[in-house]
This record gives C-alpha cells, structure tokens and sequence, in this order.
C-alpha cells in the first residue's frame, strides 16, 4: 500500500513553479501516459495558467489550495480550495487567480 501526502506534495509543486518560467510545476502521482487512470498534482503561480488545449479523456480538476477559473468555448467557472471542477471534453483553459494546487484526474477511453 503506497501513501503519498497531497499537502506536502503540493508545497514542493509550488515552490518548483515559483522559480520555473512557466510558473507551474506537476508531478503524476499515479499512472502514466499509457495509463487508463492518471493523477497529477499541478502547481501554478498567480497570473499564470494552461493554455488551449484538448482533454485526453473524463477528467476532473480538485483545488486543494488557490483559485482558478475553467474556461471553455464562452462559459467559464471559477473554484476555490475544496472545490471539484469537472473538465469537459472540449478545448479548454486554466488560469490561476492565485498561488494553486491541483489535482488533475484523467480517465481514458478503452
């Protein structure tokens, strides 16, 4: 049985993206590429953000520390910390209205 600590995860997550030019910093905490299931904590800074880009599949966006806003076509939401976004399968965006901490769920399609 594996045990991994979102929080302290996070934290390095965050202090990776502060000094990264992107402003953002992620490491998968279970599966892979390949995989039918993956898990990712994304750490982004204030101002910065995920542009377009395609989802690979049902996925969900957990906020575990920040705000951000979804954007796809012309809707958009916003979400704080221990609030859950579902993704749509649409082309869409992320930009952190704060230091956040996320938890990306991908299921892919068989």
């Amino acid at each position: 049985m594996e045990k991994t600590s979102l929080t302290a995860l996070g934290d390095q997550q965050l202090a990776f993206a502060r000094g990264a030019t992107s402003g953002r910093s992620a490491e998968t905490v279970l599966g892979g590429h390949t995989a039918a299931l993956r898990q990712t904590v994304i750490a982004i800074v204030a101002g910065r953000g995920l542009d377009d880009h395609e989802s690979p599949g049902e996925a969900t966006l957990q906020v575990l520390r920040g705000h951000v806003r979804l954007t796809a076509g012309s809707g958009s939401a916003e979400a704080g910390a221990g609030e859950l976004l579902v993704i749509p399968a649409v082309r869409h965006r992320l930009d952190a209205l704060e230091d956040s901490v996320l938890l990306l769920t991908v299921v892919k399609s068989a």
